[in-house]
């Protein structure tokens, strides 16, 4: 299952990792804003704020993490498994808010000057970048295929990106004394990270509103389905992701008049099918001989 090759990678569990991160995240959160005070660049107090909503959105991930693994219960039948879904919109849309309010603080630093301290800015930054690069590399393959891990490594690939962007800015300050490419490398590093997510967040909503996967075209389905004999018709249908990996799909089947044990056979030509085809984990189909009046697809 790809949720569980997402949780242990390379040989280390993946709350290894985060727990490294996130001890990577604070002590770059502390550095960079002590940086950031001597040198007077806003663009390393912005990393810093970024760091630390590394840090805090590791944590979320964790914790996540651990309820989506907690066993059913008869109040929650499915689980908690959309814990991480939750972890992954409160990560992202916290990246979002602070992203909007560094644009804000950057266009009245356009109007405000500061001197700032190129040298400081590079050393510290410099520091940040190794740290950043470390954990991205720590989450990268299960980012591919969990949304809650993805937000964090956006996180992590935005602070590395904007590091390496305060490295270039403060050397332009050293050679060219020109002290606006601080606030404008604060814009630069915010949009950037606005871009990267929103496709979190739009994904993470699809989930939560149970929309069907975009990788599975319905009509395609239908006619794989309807191909399988025995099979006259199918409708009624509900697709719909619970997690990244777990995917439910229910129906009606009709049929003709057949015995019990004919539908078992179909049923399981179906199941096989949709598991196949379309890596669907969970099927729920209910047989009918022209029970219902309509017959729509959904």
């Amino acid at each position: 299952m790809p949720h569980q090759h997402a949780a242990n990678v390379a040989g280390m569990p993946v709350e290894k990792r985060l727990f490294i991160t996130m001890l990577l995240n604070f002590l770059i959160t502390v550095l960079e804003i002590a940086g950031g005070v001597v040198s007077g660049s806003l663009s390393l107090l912005s990393d810093a704020i970024h760091n630390f909503s590394d840090g805090v959105a590791v944590i979320v991930s964790y914790l996540a993490l651990r309820l989506g693994r907690k066993p059913r219960t008869l109040k929650y039948t499915f689980g908690l498994k959309r814990a991480e879904i939750l972890a992954a919109i409160l990560n992202a849309s916290t990246l979002l808010i602070i992203s909007f309010f560094l644009i804000k603080e950057a266009v009245e630093r356009f109007s405000h000057p500061a001197p700032i301290a190129g040298g400081v800015m590079v050393a510290v930054a410099a520091v940040g970048l190794i740290a950043n690069a470390a954990g991205t590399l720590l989450l990268k393959r299960g980012a591919a295929e969990n949304l809650n891990l993805r937000a964090v490594y956006v996180h992590l690939l935005s602070d590395a990106v904007s590091s390496v962007a305060v490295i270039l800015g403060a050397v332009c300050i050293m050679l060219f004394r020109v002290a606006w490419v601080d606030p404008a490398l604060t814009i630069v590093i915010s949009l950037y990270i606005i871009k990267e997510t929103y496709d979190i967040v739009r994904a993470s909503v699809d989930v939560i509103m149970m929309s069907s996967p975009q990788e599975i075209d319905i009509n395609d389905l239908q006619r794989s389905v309807e191909a399988i004999p025995g099979v006259k018709n199918i409708h009624h249908v509900h697709l719909w992701k619970m997690n990244d990996a777990d995917i439910h799909f229910e129906a009606h089947i009709d049929v003709d008049d057949l015995p019990v044990s004919r539908t078992a056979v179909i049923r399981a030509d179906i199941e096989r099918c949709l598991r196949d085809r379309y890596d669907i984990t969970h099927t729920t189909l209910q047989f009918e001989c022209d029970s219902c009046q309509t017959k729509a697809l959904v």
